[in-house]
């Protein structure tokens, strides 16, 4: 009696490569396992595709689900915050005022180069500044930087 591939080993193989994912992280094995599983679907509905075309299948279907992660789904989870970022980077930092804070909202300043990827931050101070006032950051609150007048 010879082996027959049947539709549940495909689903079986597609959760057992899914489930790796969970140790690896990768987020690549993870597209094999979904075609697999569909593989084993298609095969549930269409018993008769021979094993060439579904080891062909499954390995197009692969490729695809691979390629569209890393072109089109992996990019927009990339994160552009700078959240948890080290304030040791900031604090310290010399920039200029260029809209003065009050006492109900905040202020903004320009450093002469970026830093941390921007070059004008929001600020808040414990002073009054004018507009053109060189500043120093002495903390960070939030997304703000709480300076003084350097």
């Amino acid at each position: 009696m010879p082996f027959e591939i049947l539709y549940w080993h495909w689903i079986v193989f597609g959760v057992v490569l899914v489930v790796s994912e969970i140790a690896l992280t990768t987020f690549f094995i993870l597209w094999f396992g979904v075609a697999a599983i569909l593989i084993g679907l298609m095969l549930y509905f269409f018993p008769a595709i021979g094993l060439n075309w579904q080891i062909f299948s499954w390995t197009v279907l692969s490729s695809v689900l691979a390629f569209a992660w890393f072109r089109y789904l992996k990019p927009l989870s990339v994160d552009r915050t700078k959240a948890g970022l080290s304030r040791e980077a900031i604090v310290g930092e010399v920039g200029q005022v260029i809209v003065s804070p009050g006492p109900e909202k905040r202020g903004r300043l320009r450093f002469p180069a970026p830093i941390l990827g921007d070059d004008e931050w929001m600020i808040i101070a414990r002073e009054p500044l004018a507009e053109g006032d060189r500043v120093r950051v002495i903390d960070v609150s939030g997304n703000a930087l709480v300076v003084e007048k350097a």
